[in-house]
């Protein structure tokens, strides 16, 4: 998520009274994942494991929960005793929940020829561009940007949040939401089934590339990239932060883990799991999904089993 506008690291520091080391004066432009962060980012880091990760990153303000690090030249440290309450606390600043007045926000942007059938439900800040169809119950939760000469069929919600939760050990209620703050882009002669759902991005964005289209029921996580000309199936199942490449199609009950990679032209046969980064230009079957030709030989073999272990007997 990027401010609206730039505020000092001393700001940040006053926000979340945190312990400030390094530039108070250093302008910061946004909070990010570490998977996501840019230059002029915050991050929060609350364990050992990720420390130097984050130290490292292209972030340049790190809020954490210890002094006794190295600071790489150019950081700035905000040290508190709870880094991610203060991750909530700035989120909740900057992109507070509101609840809707009207059942379509005064601050839409909508294009010319697009048609808004009754009953869709568009939040704040929401942005639509021309000829787009938006069936009835459709929800465009907040932030969310939809291209040009975009379908969304009935009862299929963008926007929703992360699947994406903090967990600790040493409290009552091990899993705590980690407030989404970024959004979904939809792009151009995109199409979408019914019963669909996108989750935004936990501080970045959930894109569709353009000319894609969805079947009904396919659910896309948070932070997931989805490529240009890409295919999917019913019940389709993607994991958060994953990139889908340019033309890939995943048929029926398709389940995609999180954070790997689908390179572009791989088809992915139904109800295959894939749980590792696959190449472009093959086709998959099974789980976990390997190349289809080979799988299916490994099929007729397993249906061997019993004639071979007759004559072994024997």
């Amino acid at each position: 998520m990027k401010f609206p506008a730039p505020v000092s690291a001393q700001w940040i520091a006053n926000l979340i009274q945190a312990e400030l080391s390094g530039n108070p004066s250093a302008e910061v432009t946004g909070i990010n994942e570490i998977h996501k962060v840019e230059t002029g980012d915050l991050v929060f880091v609350d364990h050992p494991k990720y420390y130097e990760t984050c130290l490292n990153s292209l972030a340049d303000f790190i809020i954490i929960n210890t002094k006794d690090v190295t600071i790489p030249s150019g950081k700035t440290l905000l040290v508190v005793s709870e880094p991610f309450e203060a991750y909530l606390k700035i989120v909740q600043h900057f992109r507070p929940f509101t609840a809707a007045a009207a059942s379509i926000s005064d601050d839409v942007q909508i294009g010319e020829g697009t048609v808004i059938m009754p009953h869709v439900f568009i939040g704040k800040e929401v942005r639509i561009g021309k000829n787009c169809v938006i069936h009835p119950n459709v929800s465009l939760l907040d932030y969310t940007q939809i291209g040009d000469d975009v379908v969304i069929q009935s009862g299929t919600i963008i926007g929703s949040d992360a699947f994406y939760y903090n967990t600790k050990k040493n409290r009552e209620v091990w899993y705590k939401r980690m407030q989404s703050c970024g959004q979904v882009v939809i792009e151009d002669q995109v199409e979408i089934g019914a019963g669909c759902t996108i989750d935004r991005g936990v501080t970045a964005e959930t894109r569709i590339g353009k000319g894609t289209k969805m079947d009904n029921q396919v659910h896309i996580g948070h932070d997931t990239r989805v490529g240009k000309n890409c295919l999917f199936a019913a019940q389709v199942g993607i994991a958060g932060g994953t990139i889908i490449e340019d033309g890939v199609t995943l048929w029926g009950q398709v389940g995609v883990s999180k954070t790997l990679t689908i390179g572009a032209n791989a088809v992915v046969l139904a109800q295959s799991g894939v749980p590792s980064s696959l190449a472009g230009g093959k086709t998959y079957f099974g789980y976990p999904a390997e190349d289809a030709s080979l799988k299916r030989r490994e099929l007729v073999w397993i249906k061997r089993i019993p004639e071979l272990w007759k004559k072994v007997m024997e």
